[in-house]
């Protein structure tokens, strides 16, 4: 009975990751590209040998940790149609917006302890990914996804899965390809994307819902992920070059 308690856990919480393992490192992949060389060597020592992409993953890992409980409603936020973060600020229903300002105030105070920095920034690393997947600024009613019942070539599966993980795997890219294939954005288009505030990303994750929720009949393969997997390698992209531009605040200076 315990084995299966500890199954069922596992499979609810699997149920909301952002981007999956691979995602998640091909951003930490990409923001390590955009460090400057003071930031980068400041991180490796918060990090010891630990890369941004293997940081990448652990707040996911945690979740098995029931001493972490507190943070599971940290990886997304709810925000209805038609409405912005500044509209539903109260809401106590997810708070990535909230954490990942909090850790950057928190990690430029310098006041963390060596643990609580090395913690804290691999959280701010997971929680950046979080909120470029679009489902991670979920619409009230599914669950970011999670209650979209769909199928993904003929297996049974939700909205939310698909564009956590399947989608991206179905590449059989390993994170380092997949950071490849997502492109290098220009000087002016970095400087851009760097400028945009945590909220102006949350308020970007939602003007993907008309392409997200654009499933027909549920049966979900080819013609979804050739029509919209662009946006999910974009937003990975833009999650890693603005992770940089955090980080570059936090230790480049």
């Amino acid at each position: 009975m315990r084995g299966i308690i500890i199954a069922v856990a596992c499979f609810v919480s699997l149920e909301s990751f952002g981007w999956g393992a691979t995602g998640h490192r091909a951003t930490g992949l990409v923001a390590d590209q955009y460090l400057t060389a003071k930031a980068r060597k400041k991180i490796a020592v918060v990090l010891g040998q630990e890369s941004l992409a293997m940081a990448s993953t652990w707040m996911d890992e945690i979740r098995s940790d029931s001493t972490y409980r507190y943070a599971d409603t940290w990886h997304y936020t709810t925000i209805p149609d038609g409405k912005r973060y500044e509209d539903i600020a109260s809401n106590p229903d997810g708070k990535v917006v909230e954490m990942i300002e909090k850790f950057m105030k928190d990690l430029k105070s310098r006041k963390l302890s060596k643990k609580q920095e090395e913690e804290t920034l691999k959280m701010l690393i997971h929680l950046v990914g979080d909120i470029h997947q679009p489902l991670h600024v979920g619409k009230p009613g599914d669950r970011g996804g999670n209650e979209v019942k769909v199928k993904w070539f003929r297996n049974e599966s939700n909205l939310h899965r698909v564009w956590d993980s399947e989608m991206i795997d179905d590449t059989k890219l390993s994170y380092t390809e997949l950071a490849g294939a997502l492109g290098k954005p220009d000087k002016q288009t970095i400087k851009k994307w760097q400028a945009a505030s945590v909220r102006e990303w949350a308020q970007e994750s939602i003007t993907y819902r008309p392409q997200v929720y654009d499933i027909g009949n549920g049966a979900l393969g080819y013609q979804y992920s050739f029509k919209y997997f662009p946006i999910a390698k974009q937003r990975m992209l833009q999650a890693g070059v603005r992770l940089a531009g955090l980080l570059n605040q936090i230790y480049g200076k």
